[in-house]
């Protein structure tokens, strides 16, 4: 019995050696680790990481950008039965531990005795990850759970356990970007926390444990698999009836992915928001929870985009098919296996034949068949979920090109034709000013296997269609302001990336005119009756080269009119405008508009728009004529704000035109808010009768297309550079200044006028923005001079003398009396010499 006696006493010694020495190991941890650990204290006012948002004025998204998709969510919001789904998946005991749970250390310790010092799954209580996720490092290291257990037994002290379970839930990575469960609510669901069914709260609780493997995206059997057995968990534990339990378990996987949809197609002007934020914010722009509120009109950039993109794909139409963007494309994975290129794979490949061998295998498992398609389509479902849509036009594959007709499939497997009313259009595409003979069957235009673009029209038709093979801008501003209101840099995001817009520097042709034109009325060199020779001109052009610059036309009009040679856009008059006013005068004068001196040509080719120019500078320029002569720069974000304070970080304060503020006036009060006046730079009056002028362009001119708008407010100019390379319209009416530029990237020629190629655009756009809309003319200066002139000479007519055209003038630039004239008979009669003068004749 001694012996019984002994060997209890020495087990009893040994646990209590046993037990102090782990005491004293946990307390000599604590105080080697305790020094460097970080503070719990900041948990208190962490602040979560929110991506860039982008907003229209009215507060319409348009872009987001960041890697983690996060929606925070305060404890009161979390619906119970998600609580407890969580709880089920991941700590049944957190409202009764006090940051660990010893039973999931016991795990941990027989994990890392078995796998030489890793710890796999860890035994983690939810304070332990919140700990992790917060305030350490992502290994699994001994000295990494030492830390963890540690900051975990401080949490318990310092925080409630409502206060680390909503630091949980908003932390978490479940997958798909989604950071918390509001985001994965909204990312899987589409739906806020409390409208999610049992099922689906289960679902979302299953995926901290491995967002990737328990994902009901990529793999959805796995995931059922985990979402029944915490639904089992949670009936286990009370919190569900059997009823409840059974309901759910056979509720099917409702899963889908849901991206930030964007209230408003504003691609180029979101990028345009996300430079603007890295260069301000840097990397944090994508995490601090920025809000930038731009300038953009919900309404008028939609209008602004449909415009453009319609009016490219008319252009395209006119020039005919291309042909398809990929051909023969292997309907079967196997097939396109088949033909994969091997080279890279060299390693794999050797290893083994089985290794080609079984991958030929699960492509052949992976047969997909689609109701009236014969045959395995499993590659071309494939191709058109990864091929992009680009604006209005989307993939399609040729399944059947019968008669005249073809059958395409589309995004999942739907069948839809295009009949010959949307075919017959495709002649072959030569030349931009060549087109095949007309096609006479489906066959001639694609093949089966081929990859084509179809829009779908107004009546819910198809018709085949192409990526333009031209490109273009449309830029809208409010004059008094120069706010950027709409604005697409090129036909679609997806197909480019260039804002052509802002970066693509042009020459503009003919819309550069008007401001030559101006600088010779605001001087007072030169009226709108002025007369000036539209005759041949031969000039050096300062490298050795002899220019004989022409009209678009060809002809030669004589003495015109200033009024007439804009209408009619001739080049010589405005060449000879500029030498009369002077190279460098007219250069300082410019600059007014916003046009820097260094990019403006030192020669007469300036007149005809040879500087290379963005479609904004061009716009900003006709804002000064939209408002009367006030210097406004282009801008586009009104503030900026964090959603964690909603604090406003900065905000705009452009400067504004004011015609009612007085010479020495720099600044004005408008509801409650001071701007600064932009500057005058050209005279109003100059101005009106230079918007006087240009009305004359739509309704004798260049631009009589847009007399179809039925407004007598809208004025504008046409434009066409060196072999028809850039085609533009600028106009405006009091309220909106717009400009569309259309060319091709590669300048090559676009074969049309800016008449035939961006007019359309414009007058679609201002066409839509402008119904309803009072008509918006410029206030008639006072001072303003009528008088009617002689059309040939430009002279002021007497009350006497008949006939003659009205005009405007300057009060103080009335050009000179036209002497009285006497016909050769009354010359006769009367026995005088004819000296015109009234004395003369009586």
């Amino acid at each position: 019995m001694k012996w019984i006696k002994t060997l209890i006493s020495s087990a009893f010694w040994l646990l209590i050696a046993l037990s102090t020495t782990a005491l004293l190991s946990v307390a000599g941890a604590a105080l080697y680790f305790t020094p460097g650990l970080p503070d719990v204290r900041q948990l208190q006012d962490f602040e979560l990481h929110t991506p860039l948002r982008i907003f229209t004025r009215d507060g319409k998204l348009i872009g987001e950008y960041g890697e983690e998709r996060r929606m925070a969510v305060d404890f009161d919001e979390i619906p119970d039965d998600f609580i407890q789904a969580l709880l089920a998946a991941e700590d049944a005991a957190f409202f009764d531990h006090r940051g660990v749970d010893p039973r999931g250390l016991a795990r941990a310790a027989v994990e890392l005795a078995s796998s030489g010092g890793e710890i796999q799954t860890g035994g983690s209580t939810i304070t332990m990850q919140v700990a992790r996720n917060y305030l350490l490092t992502l290994d699994r290291t001994f000295t990494r759970k030492i830390r963890e257990i540690l900051l975990a037994l401080q949490m318990e002290r310092i925080l409630t356990k409502e206060e680390i379970l909503e630091l949980y839930v908003n932390k978490i990575f479940l997958g798909n970007r989604a950071y918390g469960i509001a985001a994965a609510a909204e990312v899987y669901y589409d739906k806020p926390l409390d409208e999610l069914s049992l099922a689906q709260k289960a679902m979302i609780a299953g995926l901290p444990k491995a967002p990737s493997a328990f994902n009901p995206l990529a793999n959805p059997e796995r995931s059922l698999i985990r979402r029944n057995w915490i639904l089992y968990r949670m009936r286990q534990l009370g919190n569900i009836d059997q009823a409840s339990y059974e309901a759910a378990v056979q509720e099917p996987v409702t899963a889908r992915r849901h991206v930030a949809q964007v209230e408003v197609d504003a691609d180029y002007v979101a990028e345009m928001a996300r430079q603007y934020a890295v260069e301000r914010f840097g990397e944090d722009a994508y995490t601090g929870g920025y809000r930038i509120h731009t300038t953009l009109d919900s309404e008028l950039q939609p209008f602004a985009r449909d415009a453009l993109a319609n009016g490219l794909i008319d252009y395209d139409t006119r020039h005919g098919w291309r042909g398809p963007e990929e051909t023969d494309i292997p309907s079967g994975l196997a097939e396109a296996q088949a033909r994969t290129e091997r080279r890279g794979l060299e390693e794999e490949l050797s290893e083994s034949p089985e290794v080609l061998e079984t991958a030929r295998q699960a492509a052949e498992r992976s047969q997909t068949e689609v109701e009236g398609v014969e045959g395995d389509v499993s590659n071309w479902l494939r191709v058109l979920e990864r091929t992009p849509g680009f604006g209005p036009l989307q993939p399609a594959i040729v399944v059947a090109n019968e008669g005249r007709e073809l059958r395409v499939m589309t995004r999942g497997g739907e069948l839809q034709t295009v009949e010959w009313d949307g075919l017959s259009w495709a002649r072959a595409y030569r030349n931009p000013r060549a087109r095949g003979p007309e096609p006479s069957s489906a066959s001639e235009i694609a093949s089966i296997g081929d990859l084509v673009r179809i829009l779908q029209r107004e009546d819910g038709s198809l018709r085949l269609s192409q990526r333009p093979d031209a490109e273009g801008s449309i830029v809208v501003l409010e004059p008094d302001t120069g706010a950027i209101l709409a604005l697409q840099g090129g036909f679609s995001f997806n197909a480019s990336k260039f804002n052509r817009a802002v970066q693509a520097q042009r020459q503009s042709g003919s819309i550069f005119k008007p401001f030559v034109f101006l600088a010779a009325l605001d001087t007072g060199l030169m009226t709108a009756s002025s007369v000036v020779n539209d005759a041949p001109v031969v000039l050096q052009d300062g490298s050795n080269e002899i220019w004989r610059p022409v009209n678009s036309s060809g002809d030669f009009l004589g003495p015109t009119r200033l009024r007439v040679a804009l209408a009619r856009s001739r080049n010589l008059v405005t060449i000879r405008i500029l030498q009369t006013l002077g190279l460098d005068a007219t250069i300082d004068y410019l600059e007014g508009f916003g046009f820097a001196s260094s990019r403006l040509p030192r020669g007469l080719s300036l007149a005809l728009g040879s500087a290379d120019l963005t479609p904004m500078e061009m716009t900003n320029a006709y804002a000064v004529l939209a408002n009367g002569g006030y210097q406004v720069s282009p801008w586009f974000i009104e503030r900026v704000t964090r959603v964690s304070d909603d604090n406003l970080i900065e905000e705009a304060s452009p400067m504004i035109a004011c015609r009612e503020c007085s010479d020495n006036q720099t600044e004005v009060e408008i509801d409650g808010k001071t701007y600064k006046v932009a500057p005058q730079v050209a005279d109003p009056t100059a101005v009106y009768i230079l918007t006087d002028m240009l009305r004359d362009v739509i309704e004798t001119g260049t631009g009589r297309a847009a007399l179809s708008l039925n407004r007598s407010d809208v004025v504008g100019k046409t434009g066409t550079t060196n072999d028809q390379r850039d085609g533009w319209f600028a106009g405006y009416n009091r309220d909106l200044v717009t400009t569309v530029w259309i060319g091709k990237d590669n300048n090559e020629s676009i074969a049309e006028y800016g008449g035939n190629a961006a007019l359309p655009i414009w007058i679609e756009f201002m066409g839509r923005a402008l119904d309803g809309r009072p008509e918006a003319r410029p206030e008639r200066p006072s001072g303003l001079i009528q008088a009617r002139v002689d059309g040939q000479t430009g002279r002021r007519l007497t009350d006497g003398q008949s006939g003659g055209i009205n005009e405007i003038f300057h009060p103080d630039y009335l050009p000179d009396m036209e002497p009285r004239r006497i016909e050769q008979e009354v010359e006769q009669s009367s026995g005088s010499q004819g000296s015109g003068s009234y004395e003369a004749i009586f």
